[in-house]
């Protein structure tokens, strides 16, 4: 009877320790591994069309002047029409208001929802400057100043980031005297990233209006 007692013990004790290391783990106890109980919901599995939407490749533009547009809005805006930063710069393109009413816009709420109107905003304003930096992109285009090519298309991001008085500054200055935005972007940043790209289709034009 004692030893049936003594068998019956040592196989609950088995059958206890075998049980013990079946049971759910601690999540706590595995180092930097925490799961909320919500947090399964907090991920979103994208659909078979989100998928090939999401594995669009934009076309290449290289240095066309359609590059130059899509680089420049992507530096400015990551090519958002709605953005307003917060220096009040809007747009795709990030206009001014004194800049806007120079190009005809007086309806800024406008401006933020139409597309079109912000494109041909931004191609009157290349017309501007073209014309005001007419003769600094005779004198200066193929020199290097600081280290850096000067291009028609630098000149003009240039003066979209700081106005064309600010480039001609720079280039009398042989460098010396620079601009730099609120964030810091110098115009010599831009006459760097932006060279190269093909804007002879832009005509100088002092008057240009959207």
């Amino acid at each position: 009877m004692r030893k049936d007692i003594i068998v019956f013990g040592v196989t609950i004790a088995l059958l206890v320790i075998i049980s013990s290391s079946f049971r759910a783990f601690d999540s706590a106890t595995i180092k930097n591994f925490h799961i909320s109980e919500n947090e399964i919901f907090k991920y979103h599995v994208p659909s078979k069309e989100e998928s090939l939407k999401m594995n669009v490749v934009a076309p290449y533009v290289g240095k066309t002047f359609t590059g130059f547009k899509q680089a420049l809005a992507a530096k400015e805006s990551a090519g958002l029409y709605g953005l307003v930063n917060a220096y009040g710069y809007m747009g795709k393109y990030q206009f001014g208001r004194k800049t806007l009413r120079n190009v005809g816009v007086h309806d800024f709420k406008h401006f933020l929802n139409n597309p079109e109107i912000q494109e041909r905003a931004f191609d009157a304003l290349l017309s501007i400057n073209k014309w005001e930096l007419r003769k600094e992109i005779k004198k200066y285009a193929g020199k290097t100043i600081k280290g850096v090519e000067i291009t028609e298309s630098g000149l003009l991001a240039a003066a979209h980031l700081g106005g064309a008085g600010s480039v001609k500054t720079f280039l009398r200055s042989n460098g010396k005297n620079g601009f730099r935005d609120g964030f810091g972007t110098s115009i010599k940043t831009y006459l760097r990233r932006f060279k190269g790209f093909d804007t002879t289709v832009i005509e100088p034009n002092r008057f240009a209006k959207i």
